[in-house]
This record gives C-alpha cells, structure tokens and sequence, in this order.
C-alpha cells in the first residue's frame, strides 16, 4: 500500500468534507452482536470543534471530482482544485484502523457525483456494505445521500447505514436555479421521500414481527448553505419546517456561506455570513420544534429576519408584552415556555414544584431559571418585580447591558485566576 499516496488524498478528502456540518450521530441504538464496535450508548462519543462541526466521526468525501459546477461548491468541475479518489477497500481499510486505534467512533463518508448519480451511490453503499458483512464494524456509519440516486439504491443504503441524509443545499428554488442550473429541487426530496417511507414502512413491520431489521435507525437530515443567495431568515425556516413535516427529518443543519472564489452571483469573498446568524437560525428551530411556537409568530412580513443582538423568544416576547407579566404559580405550560430566560427543563420544575407550595424568587433561582431575564415577564408569590412601567426597548437594553456587565466581570475573574 502506498501510504504516502493515501495520506495525501486523506489530506484532500478529509479538508473538502468539513464544510458539511451535517454530521450529528444521535438517535442510533445499533447494538453489538460479537463485531467490531458499537453505536448505541457511549459506542458515539461526541467531540465538536469550536465551529460546531463534529469530529468523532472519520469525515471524508469519496472523492472531489464531480460532474457539477455548482457556484457555492468548493468541489464543483470549474473549480482548480487538487482532485483526489478513494478506492472502496481504502476507505474501509481507513475506517478499521482509525477505529481500532480510538481515534474515531464511526464514518461520515460523502462524495463529489462522478459519472453519475447512480454510480456515486453505488460505491457509497459498498463501503458500508463491507464494514457491515466483512469487517463486523457496528459503529456509527453515515452516508451522504446522492441528489438522483435511484430508489432502489436508497433502499439498500438504509440497510447498512444508522443515518442518511441529503443536503437541500440553497433554501429557495429559485436560489438553487440561479447557483446549481444543472439541479432540480425534485432530486433532492425524492431520496427523502423514499428514506421517510422505507423507516415508517419498517417501523411498522417491527410491531408485528420484532425480529425485522431496523432501517437507518438515526433516521436522516439535511443542511442548507444559508447567505449565498439573499434569501430572508423566514424563507430558511419556511423551508425547514416543511423538511420537518413532510419527510420526518431529525435534525436539519445550517451552514452560513463561506465565499472561497469569484462569482457575480455569489457574495464577494471575505464577506462571511456572521457565526451569529447560524446561532439564532439554530434557536428558532428549537423554538419550532419543542417550544410550540409558529414560523409566523417569530418570522414574519414585518419582521423577515432574526435579530442579531437578542435571541427569537425575546425578540417576540418584546414584540407582545401584553401578554406579560404572567404569574408563575399559574400560567400554563405553553405560556410559561414562551418566558424568556426559562428553558423546558425550568418549566417542567415549575410545573412540578407548584403542587406543592407557591413558589419566590429564591425557588425560581435554585431550580436555574435565567432571572435576568424572565424577571420582566413573570410574577410569583415573592414582592412583585415592577415592570409595568419599562418599554420594550428599555428591557431590551437593561437585558443587554446586564449580559454584558456579567460577561465582563467573568473575563476579569478568569484574568486574575491566570494573573
């Protein structure tokens, strides 16, 4: 084996992958039948750069050559980049002996489209075919779903995989015919579709003959390159919940644009959508999913974007204190999740901690509830925090200066601990 020669397209492959953020391994419970590895329980462990992007997982494209030239691509056919291709084996041979010296958990393995999408997805399933048949691999194997790919193909990559997903790649269509001509949006969401209905499928063989295999049991994702087009932060979220409802997603990523060439249609480099964007498009999809809010409540005509200085459910709360102040003893649950400054874990405690006693100030501080916060918004059985009389735009500064004064008297406690 020329190890040189595969360092190299290690080098290559592994750098062109790590703008795919969409590599999360939760939610597989593949368990260890006397093979190698294991995906369940600690099997995954988690490690995470400071971007966010996970690196427990061996991160590699098949290859970079592709038969694209789609302008927000690093690997598109235009670009003059060092190209570089695994062999099935290789990849495998990688794999095994990464794991076996601890120094990943599983594959992520996605790929540039040669020849064509079929093929692409062919060689894909091959490697974790032999992980799963030849080598006895049971840890955590995610593969990039090719836009096109047949269904049959899809079909048996859920077989061997925890997870698979496919990348949406621009939010709009519109953006997508502008930026990827040679795409259509339908070759995206027909391998979801076929992934949706494969899982349910299996789900529901499992209840009458438990001895049916689990099919993709992390299920699948999806990620968006947000800011290569002009698209507004509620026609990203737009896109995102319907990805949610229509074909089951678990988790759908989003990756602010990183300008790496020249292209009228493209941002100009050094010109970088802010970490910050990412960050509250990241919060308003948990907001959506578990706080029981509504796309039009936090995004909407009047108010097409996130704000960058405050988090979503402050910025609505602010925009709809008539509701507010609540009462802590005796708000709802879906109203007490819409206080800023309590997270679900804090409003559960509430909820169980007011059966038994009114509950104060002091009660609410133990159980964790972020005060200088949801003191504008809520009362208790303690003195009344008087708010009536603050606008919008005071707490918002008072919240802003508070978070400030604290950060700062945090970074001077840390210099004098390190002198």
């Amino acid at each position: 084996m020329d190890y040189d020669r595969i360092k190299e397209k290690l080098n290559i492959l592994a750098d062109a992958a790590k703008y795919d953020v969409s590599c999360s391994s939760s939610g597989s419970n593949r368990k260890n039948k006397n093979g190698l590895g294991n995906s369940s329980g600690t099997g995954i462990c988690h490690s995470y750069t400071p971007d966010g992007r996970c690196i427990s997982l061996l991160k590699i494209l098949l290859t970079n050559h592709c038969i694209y030239d789609c302008a927000y691509c690093v690997t598109r056919k235009s670009n003059d980049i060092k190209r570089a291709a695994f062999k099935v084996q290789e990849v495998v041979d990688l794999t095994i002996n990464f794991y076996r010296r601890n120094f990943i958990e599983g594959l992520f393995l996605s790929s540039g489209i040669f020849k064509s999408p079929d093929h692409t997805m062919e060689r894909l399933i091959r490697v974790a075919k032999k992980l799963r048949e030849e080598e006895s691999f049971n840890g955590y194997i995610h593969l990039k779903s090719i836009p096109g790919a047949s269904d049959e193909l899809m079909y048996e990559a859920g077989l061997y995989a925890d997870r698979l997903s496919v990348n949406i790649e621009i939010p709009t269509r519109e953006g997508l015919k502008l930026l990827a001509p040679d795409k259509d949006r339908k070759d995206f969401l027909k391998p979801m579709k076929k992934v949706r209905n494969e899982i349910d499928k299996y789900k529901s063989e499992k209840k009458i003959i438990k001895s049916t295999p689990t099919y993709a049991p992390a299920g699948q994702s999806t990620q968006m390159i947000v800011g290569a087009t002009q698209e507004t932060d509620a026609e990203v979220m737009y896109t995102a919940t319907y990805l949610y409802k229509k074909y089951n997603m678990k988790r759908v990523y989003y990756s602010g644009y990183i300008p790496i060439s020249y292209d009228s249609r493209l941002p100009a480099i050094g010109t970088e959508v802010p970490m910050m964007r990412e960050n509250r498009l990241y919060q308003t999809d948990w907001l959506l999913r578990f706080y029981g809010f509504s796309i039009e409540e936090l995004l909407n005509k009047e108010h097409p974007n996130l704000e960058s200085d405050i988090d979503p459910k402050l910025s609505w709360a602010l925009r709809n204190l008539h509701l507010f102040p609540i009462d802590i003893n005796k708000a709802d649950k879906q109203l007490l999740a819409r206080v800023p400054g309590l997270g679900m874990k804090s409003v559960y405690k509430i909820l169980s901690g007011r059966r038994y006693r009114k509950l104060g100030w002091e009660h609410l501080k133990k159980m964790g509830v972020a005060l200088n916060r949801s003191k504008y918004f809520i009362t208790c059985s303690s003195r009344y925090f008087e708010t009536k009389d603050y606008t919008p735009q005071q707490i918002k500064q008072r919240i802003l200066s508070e978070g400030h004064s604290k950060y700062q008297k945090t970074l001077s406690n840390q210099l004098n601990l390190f002198g």
